[in-house]
C-alpha cells in the first residue's frame, strides 16, 4: 500500500517508485535541495526546460512545507527524507542536480553525488556558494541558456515562492561534472562550459 505524505503537493515516494519501475527508459533528473525556493532560484529555469523537454524532473527536498510553488515548473516532489529511507540505487536517474548546501549536510546525498562523478554516466550538476573541496576539481562552470517561456514560468514560481520581484536571468550557472565519451551515454546534455 502506498503511504500518503502530510505535506500537500509531496507525492508518495512508494508510487514514484513503482512509477518509475513501469516506465525504466524515460529520461530522469532528480534534484536534491533544502526546499523549494533554493530550487526555484537557483535552477527553476533549467527544470522547466528539461521538463518541457519531455524529462521526467523529480525534486527532492528537505522542507516539504511548501512545494505549491515547485508545480509551476512541471516537476513531481518528493520528501528528501522519505525517499533516502528506501533503496538509494533502485532507480537511477540520467542526470542529478544538487545544492551545495544539502550536498555538506547529507552523507547519503554526497556518496550519491562522488559516486555519480566517479562512473562519469550520470550527468551531475551542482549549484550554491563555496563548493566543498572535494568538488572544486570534479565539477567546472557550466551554464543553462533559460527559454524565454522558462522565464516566464520561473518568475510565476519565485512569486508564489514569496519571492515576488526577484530578477530571472537568462541564463543559470552550476558546476558540471565530466562525463564519459558519447559511446558509454546518451548524449541529452544541455549544460554548457561556461
Amino acid at each position: 500500500m502506498a503511504t500518503r505524505s502530510a505535506a500537500p503537493g509531496v507525492h508518495s515516494v512508494t508510487r514514484w517508485r513503482a512509477h518509475a519501475r513501469e516506465h525504466p527508459l524515460r529520461h530522469r533528473l532528480a534534484v536534491v535541495a533544502p526546499d523549494a525556493a533554493d530550487v526555484i532560484r537557483n535552477a527553476g529555469g533549467w527544470l522547466f526546460d528539461r521538463s518541457a523537454a519531455g524529462w521526467e524532473v523529480t525534486v527532492l527536498v528537505a522542507d516539504s512545507g511548501d512545494v505549491a510553488p515547485l508545480r509551476i515548473l512541471g516537476v513531481t516532489v518528493l520528501d528528501l527524507r522519505q525517499a533516502l529511507a528506501g533503496p538509494i540505487h533502485e532507480i537511477w536517474p540520467m542526470a542529478v542536480a544538487v545544492s551545495a548546501a544539502t550536498y555538506r549536510v547529507e552523507p547519503l546525498v554526497r556518496t550519491g553525488v562522488l559516486d555519480c562523478l566517479d562512473r562519469g554516466l550520470t550527468e551531475v550538476a551542482v549549484w550554491g556558494d563555496d563548493l566543498p573541496d572535494e568538488l572544486a576539481g570534479r565539477v567546472a562552470p557550466s551554464y543553462h541558456r533559460v527559454s524565454v517561456a522558462a522565464r516566464a514560468f520561473k518568475s510565476c514560481a519565485l512569486a508564489a515562492a514569496g519571492c515576488a520581484g526577484e530578477p530571472v536571468p537568462p541564463t543559470e550557472v552550476f558546476g558540471a561534472g565530466e562525463l564519459l565519451p558519447p559511446r558509454y551515454r546518451a548524449e541529452m546534455r544541455d549544460l554548457l562550459p561556461a
